[in-house]
This record gives structure tokens, sequence and C-alpha cells, in this order.
């Protein structure tokens, strides 16, 4: 293999230089767009192909980031002769950043010394784990008509993957972090102690130690210092306890993914360890207790007046709905603000504890998103949706209707949540996958349309999803849950209703509370600030970034590139405009 210098490169991001792409050990900047090295002729070289032994994806040779090599080879033809170059292009698909080089270099002989095809090759170019990068490359002059560019599609692997997953980068993201979790429990007469303890790791300082039942939530917070095991304990009192499973969950804090990295998480059933006589005991008071109750109701249903024959159905008293099983729901939203931001995640806190419904969310399933990429992230769940009886909340807001109108034609919209989040923008995706799915009747029952109207209004909904029932959140809270648990709330002669999710009461359990305050919280700061949204729009300027880097990444310099984040998916959308 024969490796020639190139001639120049140039850089054009959308992101930080901290992930920008770049080539290690380079710091020329030029424009392959802006001056052709050859200008185009009609005798021109035919293109080169791929050489098919070469390893796309590594490490850099100092184990700090992950690294694409892209060779290509030059066919063996008379057309030879007329060669001068090559340029090679790099772009990524999620944000369009992008690389340029072109390289220079004459060729006399069919075959190079070693009587084998000329091959060149470009190593060690910084990227990212799970990012898909589109590589193409044609040779110098082009000819006057038609062109002969080779392209394909590189996916890189995450960081759970063998060939990365010891850089540098991925190590501060905990790919090799293995907590051990062991569990212990010891039972008394009243109270019960679960033991946690498990292995710390060198990225993460800080861990979050949180056990959950239908009844309550307690974490802990815990310093690793210079210990290389940690452990807390837990101590409830047996009334706390409304049922045998408990989650136990350990959230370290990484160097990198910080308040975002994958959590570890396991149950218990904590009546196998507590006395068999004990149980019985328990046993039997909960029956005591539960006769009591329907006597009472005995009592009550036969001492009570004559019903009202003439009074209609929905006069009736609401009817206790129990839970059956647990439901999982995939939410769609938009990144507009940092508090909307929370009231996502409160959101999504209050289902998961209250609610007893299993969430995805792409700020909460960032591991299984660096390996798949975005599309393929939501194609997956998509799919898994489609055969289950699963859900898909969509929660308007005004970010939702500014990406769909700039998918129908409009001006592009990048805001300042979607440029700082690991995920980016999520939603044009989402869109772009989801809408002509939607728009077909049989599918109904799948989506979820909401909006919180403290924060929203019905405005921002857009025009696909007006043919459908629009929730107001959380005024209608109840019906959006019902519709998560494909129940009906209103059957003939009853009205069902679930304890504690109604607008004046969700807010009386922790989750609930939280959810209230940060849904007040961005109301107050919309009051204060009404150009709140337009703060958020970035304009093309503020997306150029010059800064040094950090010793391990080298600098770079990032020029915007502000070209559609729905190319992919244009022409599906345009058909659902």
């Amino acid at each position: 293999m024969i490796l020639f210098c190139f001639f120049c490169f140039c850089f054009t991001a959308l992101l930080t230089v901290s992930s920008s792409l770049r080539i290690l050990g380079s710091s020329l900047d030029y424009n392959c767009s802006e001056q052709r090295m050859v200008a185009r002729r009609e005798h021109a070289p035919i293109g080169p192909d791929w050489n098919p032994e070469h390893e796309e994806v590594g490490m850099d040779r100092h184990g700090l980031v992950p690294v694409m090599n892209v060779t290509w080879r030059i066919k063996a033809d008379a057309s030879i002769r007329t060669l001068n170059g090559s340029e090679l292009n790099i772009v990524e698909e999620n944000t369009n950043q992008s690389v340029c080089l072109q390289f220079s270099y004459s060729i006399k002989n069919l075959l190079n010394p070693n009587y084998s095809r000329w091959t060149f090759s470009l190593n060690e170019v910084v990227v990212e784990p799970g990012y898909t990068y589109m590589v193409s490359v044609f040779n110098l002059p082009q000819p006057e008509i038609g062109e002969y560019t080779i392209r394909k599609r590189i996916t890189i692997p995450g960081c759970g993957d063998k060939r990365i997953q010891k850089v540098q980068l991925c190590l501060e993201n905990g790919s090799l972090w293995e907590p051990n979790m062991s569990v212990l429990v010891n039972t008394k007469p009243k109270m019960l102690s679960i033991f946690v303890g498990f292995k710390a790791t060198q990225y993460s300082q800080r861990y979050q130690v949180s056990i959950q039942n239908s009844g309550f939530f307690y974490s802990m917070n815990v310093s690793k210092e210079n210990r290389t095991s940690l452990n807390v304990t837990f101590e409830f009192g047996l009334w706390q306890l409304s049922q045998c499973e408990m989650f136990i969950t350990i959230q370290p804090f990484f160097i990198r993914c910080k308040n975002e990295c994958l959590s570890h998480k396991e149950t218990i059933d904590y009546c196998t360890y507590y006395p068999l006589q004990t149980l019985i005991l328990g046993t039997i008071l909960g029956l005591l207790v539960i006769g009591s109750c329907l006597a009472c109701l005995l009592w009550r249903t036969f001492h009570k007046d004559p019903p009202n024959t003439s009074s209609s159905a929905d006069k009736d008293q609401p009817e206790v709905f129990q839970l059956q099983q647990r439901k999982r729901v995939l939410i769609i939203y938009s990144l507009d603000h940092a508090l909307y931001k929370n009231i996502i995640l409160k959101l999504c806190a209050f289902l998961a504890t209250k609610c007893g419904t299993e969430v995805v969310l792409d700020l909460l399933d960032s591991t299984r998103l660096g390996v798949l990429g975005s599309i393929q992230w939501l194609e997956w769940h998509k799919e898994q949706i489609e055969n289950s009886s699963d859900k898909i909340l969509i929660l308007c807001s005004r970010g939702v209707q500014a990406k769909w109108r700039a998918m129908c034609g409009d001006k592009q919209v990048f805001l300042r949540q979607d440029a700082c989040s690991f995920v980016g923008d999520m939603l044009t995706p989402s869109l772009s996958l989801l809408v002509p799915h939607f728009v077909r009747a049989t599918s109904f029952r799948k989506y979820i349309v909401a909006y919180f109207d403290d924060v929203c209004s019905e405005e921002d909904i857009p025009s696909p999803f007006n043919v459908t029932v629009r929730y107001k959140l959380m005024k209608q809270f109840e019906e959006v849950f019902f519709r998560i648990l494909d129940t009906e709330k209103h059957e003939p002669g009853r009205m069902k209703q679930i304890e504690g999710l109604s607008e004046d009461k969700y807010h009386q359990c922790p989750s609930g509370r939280a959810l209230r305050d940060a849904i007040q919280a961005f109301h107050a700061y919309q009051q204060e600030h009404p150009r709140w949204f337009e703060d958020e729009l970035m304009e093309s300027s503020e997306l150029e970034v010059e800064e040094n880097s950090d010793g391990i990444y080298g600098s770079a310099k990032t020029s915007t590139n502000l070209t559609t984040y729905c190319a992919l998916y244009h022409t599906i959308v345009m058909q659902s405009c």
C-alpha cells in the first residue's frame, strides 16, 4: 500500500469542536467546493473502487478516540495516464458535518512496484460512536459528462463493540464498567434492611443508588473517594411495602455522559427473605382488613336509598380501576428549552413510579441509541410497538410545529438544546418515520397526541395530527393513561377512574409534585420572557465555533453547513405535507 500526502482538505460542521469530524495530526483549512484542483475534461480516468480487505473502524495509535480508515484502489487500465489525483468526502448523516480532501499524484505505470494495483488510504479520521457516515471518492479530473463517484455508508459501532470499547472516550463513558451488584436482605419484626454493594470504577467519582416500590422511592448518593467497592443500606418499615417486588438502580456519573449515563438495574423479591410465620400473620391481617371493608360496603349497599332509575349513567359514581399489567410507551418530543426538557423527564418519572409504565425515551436510552443510530433506534422501537399493544405518545410544542413546517419547506430550525444534547435533534427523523404510518386510519390507535396546555397550545400541533383526538396535560392525563392501557374510560352504565391521576390529585405523590413544579417553573419563565422561543433559535453565525481542544482531540476549525436535517426522508415527508 502506498500513501500519498494530500493536497488540501476542509472541515464543515454543525457540532462543537469536541465532537468534530477531523483527521488526527492535521491543521490545514481548505474548502474543496471553492476551487477544484483539476477542471473537468473530455478524457478523464474512470472511477476507483474500494479495497474489500481493509479494516474500516478501529482505535487511533494512542487509544484515545475511535477512528475510521478509508482505502480505495485505482483501476489498472489505460485511463490511468490521465489521472491527476482523487477527491474524498466524508459526511456525518445526522448533522451533515463533513470533511473534504484532495489528493494529488502522478502515476505513469498501470501497476505499482509490487505488481499490484495502486492503493491509497486516509487513516485516523476521528469519528463518534454510533454515528453513520457517507464516504465518497472520485478521480480527478472528472469527465465533462457523467461521473465515476463511488460511495458507501459506514456505521461506527457503539462503545459496547470490542473494536472501540477500550478507547479513552468510551472508557470515560463507562464502556467497561461492571458493577457486580450484590444485595443482602436483613429482616426484623417490623423493619427490613437492604444492603446494596457494588464495584466502583476509575471514571466515575459519584453514584446514586435508588430503590423503589409501587408505594415509595428512596435514593442515596455515595462518593468513590479512594475506594474500589461501595455500599449503601436502606431501612424500611413493613407498612411501607405494598408488594414483594422492588427495583434497585445504580446510576453512575461518568466524566463524559455525566447525568445521562446508562444505569444498572436489578429486581429483588423481599418476600423470599422474610420468615414464613410473619408472612402468614400479615396475610391473615390483610384478609381481616379486606373482610371488614367488604362488610362495610355490603352494609352501605343494603341501607342506602333506592336508586333513581331516571338518572343517566353519567351521574353514576366512578368505579376505581385496578391496573392489570405493565404497559410501555415511546415518547416523541422536541427539546424546546432546558425547562421543557425537565418537564419531559419529570413526566417519565411520574409514568414509571406512579403509573407503573415502562417509558422509552431517547435521553434515557443513550447506549442503545449510540449503538444503533437514531433512525435504526426509532425503527426498532416502532417495530416493537407495531407488534404489541404499546403506544407512541407525541408531545406537541412550539418546536414540534416549527420543525414540521421546516420539513415542509419553511426556514430550517436549530434549537440550542438540540445542539447541547448528546442525541441531537431526534424529532425530525421521528416525524419522517412516523407520520407516513400515522396517516393510515388503521394505525390511529397506536398514537396519542397531547400537549401541556400551561406551556403550549393547540396551535403547536402539526396538521397531520389534526385528524385525531388531542389531549391537554395534565387536565386530561387520566384519559391519556386509559389510552395507554387500551381501556375505555366510559362504558354503558359506569365510568372508570384511576386513583390519584386526576388534575387536582396527580401532584399529591412525590413524582407528580415534581412534574407540577416543573410545569409551573416553565410557565413562569414564559410569562417573564415572551420571546423565549425566538431566543432559543440559533442563527448561522452562532453555529460557527472555534476553540482549542483539551489535549485529546487536538485543534480543529469548524464552520457551518446549514443543510436540511430531513434530507434523508424529504420525499416521503413532502407527501404528508
